[in-house]
């Protein structure tokens, strides 16, 4: 089976500046019904095993740790108030739903991958998203992101075709040239091109050598001033590799054990079986549950 894990906000924010924007008769929900559409047309072209991640709140816990961290301050109030709506509507149209208040839907996506991963049923985990922060989370061919706007697969090849980078290396590349969509705003002078050169050498920024004379990096230009910056800034840098989705970083393992039974096996009437993503315990994250389970458990 293959599971989909649709980044819910991303896709809000994607009918609200797209299809939606572009009728002027548009209503003050047509983002969150336009996210169910696009969520039941997965349905129609065979997915059959969807969870669905929100950011019930955009603020987090890593608020409370990098100053700049993106808030909800000067957000368009429409979307903000289809967040709840499009959580809720999923949830009534049947599908798992995840609202994040304290982590953020890209960690439970993260989690949510990492289990099915894990899961010998599941032959290919896709995460519907083209938000580079998840390029993190690939694996192989295995785990792979699905951008639906061009119809891509991005799989660990397609992550170092676009990044020069691999996936383990997503979060210390942004990091190093910034990303505005999340407040992180880089380092001077560092830019894709020169971060890809150094973290294809040694992957992690903890791995790069002090010193510019130590560095074996061909085809790089100014190593002395690029040195001396990261240098000058790793404390800053350890914030922002806060953004990093990786259980092992501590960031996921708190949804890691509210996902203690993320893939349930169900019998049919016909004696064949069935597997539905569910939730064996109700995350603190979770404001609501599905109906009919009042636990958090639920099924698509």
């Amino acid at each position: 089976m293959r599971v989909h894990l649709v980044d819910g906000t991303y896709e809000l924010f994607r009918q609200h500046f797209g299809m939606a924007s572009r009728h002027s008769d548009r209503g003050p929900f047509d983002a969150a019904a336009g996210v169910v559409a696009s969520t039941l047309a997965l349905v129609e072209d065979g997915a059959t095993h969807i969870g669905v991640a929100s950011d019930h709140t955009i603020e987090s816990f890593r608020n409370a740790l990098w100053a700049g961290y993106k808030t909800s301050e000067g957000m368009d109030p429409e979307i903000l108030e289809q967040i709840p709506v499009m959580e809720r509507a999923l949830v009534a149209a049947g599908f798992i739903v995840w609202p994040m208040v304290d982590h953020e839907a890209d960690d439970a996506l993260g989690a949510a991958a990492l289990v099915a991963e894990r899961d010998e049923r599941v032959e290919q985990v896709l995460i519907v998203t083209a938000d580079k922060d998840l390029g993190q989370c690939v694996r192989g061919e295995r785990v792979v992101q699905f951008d639906r706007r061009n119809r891509q697969i991005i799989d660990a090849d397609g992550v170092r075709a676009k990044f020069g980078v691999g996936p383990e290396s997503i979060p210390d590349y942004l990091g190093l040239v910034g990303d505005t969509a999340d407040g992180f705003p880089g380092l001077p002078g560092w830019g894709a091109k020169s971060a890809a050169l150094v973290l294809a050498r040694y992957g992690h920024i903890e791995d790069i050598p002090a010193a510019a004379g130590q560095w074996d990096v061909s085809g790089l230009r100014g190593a002395a001033k690029l040195s001396a910056t990261l240098q000058a800034r790793l404390d800053s840098l350890d914030m922002a590799l806060l953004n990093s989705l990786s259980p092992g970083l501590g960031v996921g393992l708190p949804l890691m054990a509210s996902l203690s039974e993320s893939l349930e096996l169900t019998n049919r009437a016909d004696g064949g079986t069935e597997v539905r993503m569910a939730f064996a315990t109700r995350s603190p994250d979770l404001p609501y549950s599905a109906p009919g389970e009042a636990g958090g458990a639920g099924g698509s």
